[in-house]
């Protein structure tokens, strides 16, 4: 029976599925897809903590500790690059090993990399081997990207832009909520308690991985398909998908790791004062990612994703000025909306992505359950690679800052070259999703219906 669960390969296997089948869904289907997203949820709420852990433990390495900012920058960039290289071997290990079974595995995971922080989070350790640390902590980047293929696989087209949403947005949550643990550990214990925060963290971690063993399914007829990613590497829209990710997602993931040390660099703040501030922005990110996806369910994707990178960009004017004028309360206005424009934009593209390939199977031929499959082998081959050159943009976002402040003591410089990627990003979106008449072809798609993917 469809949707039925049974044991296979020592773990719950759901034999078959088709969320697209309205009765089905309302009989059996929307009730297993949502319990499947709560605990995918949880997983990957820990997994961003984890991944973003450097950015506050920089906050607690003071002068004993021996690293400039330019150094502490590097600390945060090297997590943000493991994590974003990572994702791509995770999305195609829910296909080889089930979505339950990988969420284990990864949530256990990362039990690694806190409990070597645990160990060497101390004056006197070497900076090499707290590179090596920060490095180990990239592996939670990656459950983002097996969460969201395997959650893209559990709903219908239509409701993919909440779903993929509220998913995505209970994971980034994680950012502000390992940056208020951080903030109540310095308030009450001193900067000079981080093992507190690791601590905390370790449990947390087991609980995950046990929910996630005791109420999660592998979904069967997710296989790995290496046609469906050779073909996502081959089409143009999965590059072009993957910049716009690097506007939106790389911008809320890059600032989030640079928030504080920018607070404390560029402004004098405090390791108590930037903690205090820090997780406001992350937060508000991180709560309104679900709205970006329903707005977008609602009018449009790429109508959302243009408005989005349109405010950026003047929310960045807003921080060149306070940055210029050394203006800490305009500087947080304008900080504060690039984080909640960001998580906007973040819901908006990756409700585009499965749109897209649905456009894309409909321009074949195909119809009903044949185009929603071609749509999800698709997307899914096409979520690991662009979640991945996406998290690379808060690479290069602290790379940028890093080297702001090597040359001139101040991030001006860095908030200027944003401001030229924002507007870089609202010419592609517009040329390519929105300004096409009907029936003018896609670069390197064909001719399919602009019509179709301006929907998306």
């Amino acid at each position: 029976m469809t949707g039925t669960t049974a044991p296979r390969r020592g773990g719950r296997w759901i034999e078959r599925w088709d969320p697209e089948d309205e009765t089905f869904w309302q009989q059996t289907g929307e009730r297993i897809a949502r319990r499947n997203l709560l605990y995918s949820v949880l997983s990957e709420h820990i997994g961003f903590s984890i991944w973003s852990l450097w950015s506050v433990m920089v906050l607690f390495m003071g002068p004993g500790y021996g690293i400039d900012p330019a150094g502490k920058f590097f600390l945060i960039a090297t997590a943000t690059c493991v994590g974003a290289l990572v994702r791509v071997p995770y999305t195609f290990a829910v296909a080889r090993f089930g979505g339950r079974n990988w969420t284990v595995f990864s949530a256990l995971l990362l039990l690694a990399p806190t409990v070597a922080a645990l160990v060497v989070m101390e004056p006197g350790t070497s900076y090499g081997t707290f590179l090596a640390v920060a490095a180990l902590t990239g592996v939670g980047g990656g459950n983002f990207a097996s969460s969201m293929t395997n959650i893209n696989a559990f709903f219908p087209l239509r409701k993919k832009g909440w779903a993929l949403g509220l998913n995505a947005g209970g994971g980034n949550i994680g950012v502000p909520v390992v940056q208020l643990i951080a903030l109540l550990v310095i308030s009450t214990a001193g900067a000079g308690r981080p093992r507190l925060l690791l601590g905390i963290y370790l449990p947390l971690i087991v609980v995950a991985a046990a929910l996630a063993l005791l109420r999660m399914d592998n979904l069967a007829p997710v296989r790995a398909d290496t046609g469906a990613v050779r073909e996502a590497v081959r089409d143009a829209h999965t590059w072009i998908m993957a910049f716009l990710y690097v506007g939106t997602f790389g911008s809320f993931i890059g600032y989030s790791f640079a928030f504080g040390l920018v607070l404390q660099t560029q402004f004098g703040r405090t390791p108590l004062q930037a903690a205090s501030l820090t997780f406001i922005g992350p937060l508000l990110g991180s709560l309104i990612r679900p709205v970006g996806g329903a707005l977008a369910d609602r009018f449009g994707g790429a109508r959302i994703t243009l408005g989005t990178f349109v405010a950026m960009a003047a929310a960045t004017g807003v921080v060149v000025l306070a940055s210029v004028r050394h203006s800490l309360p305009v500087f947080l206005v304008g900080f504060v909306a690039l984080f909640a424009l960001s998580g906007v934009g973040n819901g908006s593209t990756y409700k585009m992505i499965p749109g897209i390939f649905h456009a894309r199977a409909l321009a074949r031929g195909l119809v009903g359950e044949d185009a929603a499959a071609y749509g999800r082998r698709l997307s899914g081959a096409s979520m690991g690679l662009i979640g991945a050159v996406g998290a690379l943009g808060g690479l290069g976002i602290n790379l940028v800052f890093r080297e702001a402040f090597l040359s001139s003591g101040s991030g001006t410089a860095a908030f200027v070259t944003f401001l030229g990627f924002y507007a870089a990003c609202c010419t592609v979106t517009w040329a390519v999703y929105l300004r096409r008449p009907v029936g003018a072809p896609l670069p390197a798609a064909g001719a399919e219906p602009a019509a179709q993917l301006t929907s998306v």
